[in-house]
């Protein structure tokens, strides 16, 4: 609100992400999600992102997280937290970096209370573009950016990639003023080798990282989060230097005034400032280029799923029998890297109009490896005699989650309760 008084047409623009308020349930379109993701939170709950004004609300109100709607004391580190408030960089720089990732939410639950705004890409003194997260600086000086270089386009940017990233939370030991010894859960981004799915997927191998192990088939699972700003820079946009805000924050005209439209959208909800801005078809031609390729994305990232899904199955199938670990581990591996490519090309929300030919390559490679891993398994499985197995159907939201392993009855209480107490 003191932003507004300066700013009024950003902030009037930036309320519009309430609009966008659709709860897009992703588990029920894509069943397969479940069984990718058995054993680990996401196979519980998963919704299609909304705006930012509902960031820190959409964080604390799925059972993903395991916190009740209301209830900000919820067993998650505030490394959740991390780009979802301007509080957040506020209390970091109040406590400090290491104390702020130290602990759980309930510590900072009457401070972490405002939505993505103002304060999270701009110096509250000058207003100029700036990171306020740490951990960006630290990626981008691992991965060889000298940041006095940086340039206020490459800013329109970076601001945004501080939370359309690729991270990992680092278990980090400290000792406080007063010494004690605390454990912190940092944010890290894997940007040590290099900003590419294949990069990241090494940084994670030499250090024998994992998000989770599989509850199916007990491979060691990596999470890709959300790396927009990777796969944007492998792109045709990022080489023709057009910036993020270039084509989510367009300019607007009001009478003589000239602002950035704080509404971050898709381009494709307002096709004649942004994408015509550059390219020269008609909107009607443009949209339909770019659902004619959508479609062809979608298709090769359905097989990728279910090759996928059907792999874990078969895996789950191979150690049932008496499959060793020695007769697994290629296997297990095959898994590994396939599913982080399938999730790497499709988790950064929009990958496929910020780089289309990677969103392909990506999920071909992943296709094929895990097309491998099956072509390794029917060995094994014909070995101890379940040559003839075929994967349980798993087409519907309930069927797969049944797989997975996911309580159906405790889950549908729980939503019970987070409908209760949104009433």
């Amino acid at each position: 609100e003191v932003w507004a008084k300066y700013y009024p047409h950003q902030y009037d623009s930036w309320k519009k992400t309430s609009q966008n308020d659709t709860i897009d349930d992703m588990i029920e379109k894509k069943p397969q999600l479940a069984v990718l993701w058995a054993g680990y939170g996401f196979a519980k709950d998963y919704n299609a992102p909304r705006g930012h004004f509902y960031a820190l609300q959409s964080n604390q109100n799925t059972l993903r997280t395991g916190a009740p709607v209301d209830d900000k004391t919820g067993p998650m580190p505030p490394a959740c937290w991390a780009c979802k408030s301007p509080d957040v960089p506020r209390m970091m720089e109040k406590d400090g970096e290491l104390e702020y990732f130290t602990g759980k939410w309930a510590k900072y639950g009457d401070e972490i209370v405002n939505s993505i705004g103002c304060a999270d890409c701009h110096d509250s003194q000058t207003a100029d573009l700036t990171i306020s997260r740490p951990y960006l600086k630290k990626g981008l000086e691992n991965s060889g950016v000298d940041l006095s270089k940086i340039t206020h386009q490459d800013m329109r940017s970076l601001v945004c990639a501080q939370c359309h990233s690729e991270y990992y939370f680092k278990k980090t030991g400290w000792t406080d003023k007063q010494g004690n010894e605390k454990t912190a859960a940092v944010v890290i981004f894997p940007w040590n080798d290099g900003m590419s799915a294949e990069a990241m997927e090494e940084y994670y191998d030499e250090r024998n990282f994992k998000d989770w192990t599989h509850k199916i088939s007990k491979t060691p699972m990596l999470k890709a989060q959300h790396p927009g700003y990777e796969m944007y820079k492998t792109g045709i946009h990022a080489k023709r230097n057009v910036a993020c805000a270039d084509c989510h924050m367009p300019y607007k005209r009001e009478g003589g005034i000239k602002y950035s439209d704080h509404h971050i959208q898709s381009p494709m909800d307002n096709i004649a400032n942004t994408c015509l801005n550059c390219h020269r078809e008609s909107e009607a031609d443009l949209e339909e280029i770019v659902n004619e390729k959508l479609e062809r994305k979608e298709q090769l990232m359905e097989l990728a799923m279910d090759n996928l899904a059907k792999a874990h199955l078969e895996a789950g199938k191979a150690w049932e029998v008496g499959a060793t670990e020695l007769e697994m581990e290629d296997i297990l591996m095959n898994i590994r890297h396939a599913q982080w490519k399938w999730d790497y090309s499709i988790a950064s929300h929009g990958s496929f109009y910020h780089a289309p030919e990677e969103t392909l390559r990506l999920l071909a490679v992943a296709t094929e490896t895990a097309q491998n891993a099956r072509l390794k398994l029917v060995k094994v499985l014909a070995k101890y005699g379940a040559i003839d197995y075929a994967a349980p159907d798993f087409s519907t939201k309930q069927k797969a989650q049944k797989i997975a392993g996911v309580p159906l009855d405790k889950l549908v209480a729980e939503k019970i309760n987070f409908k209760n107490t949104l009433m």
